[in-house]
């Protein structure tokens, strides 16, 4: 599966270990343990900052109080956080003015990354330490992200400040973690845009002895080849990078047995086509895609909610064999789950952890980040299967060991959990395309608030002229190819 890289990827490294951490309560101790242990530096990159988060719910200092103790012990600490938007700041308490205040008297250079084209964000999240390990994927830092894999109701270790009359959603998200090459072509990423923001340019700086890797996460992969992805607009005298997009196109086209993802939005309808083409094959892949059952905001609700259904109709449409579902997760109390994770795993031969969502502006409007495992060892593969396997199980309420046993027993992932559905493990739901008024109708048909790129982002008819061009040129590459 490794060709499906060249040229798709703007690197390919070897990482001499890596990682796959599933939910906040993971990445969030594992992150501290590796911060503790920077020698040199700690850069992030982050859409969301919010400095009163603690790593840990019985921690004494949040994440900005132990950022700035690092920094007087002569860590160079460097955050660059999107300069939000107004109306999604007011949804945040305000949080990056906040920061920006609570940093200002310290040795940590807190910045407003406010370099895009209207309606873009930088939505990068990654944590790079010393050059020589980095945290990717789809997890910011607040309040309301922490939530452990068992998605508890009512848990009161997801009662945070001023909200401790009720707990935050339950919220799901993964991260991948990796050491050596990958992780420094990450720091090389952060200067980039730090140079972009600020104008300044900081150097590599020298390498160090030892490892931040933290003890308490074990090394699923070993001397894995890692490729990374980004997406951004093309801004002033900066090109357009669509680089997460070509890499999903070029994997759903590689795949033999099985696509399974997971991922806050589905509405790209050139992805709907890639995996539009799969399922008309009969001899192709099963889809098996997670998603929350509704966006948590009344604006995702709106737009990206509004679309999914037609990317769903579509998958339906092709879907030869019963071999697409498309499923949202509950808690024991069948309270939603908020899926914000952003992954796929390929067969066992390619994992994927990133920040780019399955929508238009993840492929070249907002900035984007995606790390990609591509596995050519019988250990490695056997980790990506226990992977699915384990997140299913988690979805379900049950062991691993019973997904297991029902993929064997039915031949796919898809009919296992139908079957494990069948006997009572019922807490993922088929998702069903909405019901569309006049106006729901419009939006999705337009795609409100969510452009390919700056020159239709504000001008929805062009932007579903184009759209319409680049899936008729995905469908014919793909007749080309089959």
């Amino acid at each position: 599966m490794s060709q499906i890289f060249n040229p798709t990827c703007w690197r390919r490294e070897p990482a001499s270990r890596a990682a796959v951490l599933v939910d906040v309560a993971n990445y969030y101790a594992a992150a501290k343990a590796a911060m503790q242990s920077a020698r040199r530096s700690i850069h992030l990159l982050n859409w969301a900052f919010e400095s009163r988060t603690k790593l840990e719910p019985d921690d004494a200092e949040d994440i900005g109080a132990f950022l700035k103790r690092l920094a007087t012990e002569g860590i160079d600490v460097r955050i660059l956080c999107w300069k939000t938007a107004l109306p999604v700041a007011a949804t945040q308490d305000f949080f990056p003015l906040q920061d920006r205040k609570s940093f200002r008297d310290s040795k940590v250079r807190f910045v407003l990354d406010g370099g895009h084209p209207f309606g873009a964000c930088h939505h990068q999240k990654a944590i790079v330490i010393d050059d020589a390990l980095a945290f990717c994927g789809g997890a910011d830092f607040g309040q309301d992200r922490w939530d452990t894999t068992q998605h508890l109701d009512d848990d009161p270790r997801r009662r945070r400040p001023p909200r401790l009359d009720r707990c935050f959603e339950s919220r799901h998200e993964v991260m991948a973690l990796v050491e050596g090459a990958p992780a420094a072509a990450l720091g090389e990423l952060f200067r980039q845009r730090w140079r972009a923001a600020t104008g300044e340019t900081l150097g590599p700086g020298p390498p160090v002895a030892g490892s931040a890797w933290p003890g308490q996460v074990s090394a699923q992969y070993a001397d894995v080849e890692v490729a990374i992805a980004r997406a951004a607009p093309a801004w002033r005298s900066r090109p357009e990078i669509r680089e997460t997009q070509a890499l999903t196109l070029a994997s759903i086209a590689a795949a033999q047995r099985c696509i399974y993802m997971e991922n806050q939005y589905y509405t790209s309808p050139v992805a709907a086509e890639a995996l539009a083409d799969r399922l008309a094959d009969r001899d192709g892949p099963e889809v098996v895609l997670i998603s929350t059952k509704r966006s948590p905001n009344w604006f995702d609700q709106m737009t990206m909610d509004r679309a999914r259904g037609d990317f769903i109709r579509r998958l339906r449409r092709a879907d030869s064999g019963g071999r697409f579902h498309i499923y949202s997760p509950s808690t024991a109390r069948e309270r939603f789950i908020i899926v914000h994770a952003k992954l796929a795993i390929i067969d066992d031969d390619f994992v994927r952890v990133g920040s780019a969502n399955m929508n238009n502006r993840s492929s070249g409007f907002d900035t984007e980040c995606d790390l990609a495992l591509v596995i050519a060892n019988q250990g490695g593969r056997a980790a990506a299967r226990a992977l699915r396997l384990g997140l299913v199980a988690h979805w379900l309420g049950c062991a691993p060991e019973v997904v297991a046993e029902a993929v064997e027993r039915e031949g796919r992932l898809g009919a296992a959990i139908e079957a494990l559905r069948g006997e009572g493990h019922t807490r993922l739901t088929p998702v069903e395309p909405q019901f569309l008024g006049p106006l729901a109708l419009f939006i999705a048909k337009f795609h409100l608030g969510d452009p390919l790129g700056p020159a239709d982002s504000l001008r929805p008819r062009l932007r579903r002229r184009r759209l319409a061009i680049e899936v008729e040129e995905t469908a014919a590459r793909l007749r080309d190819v089959g």
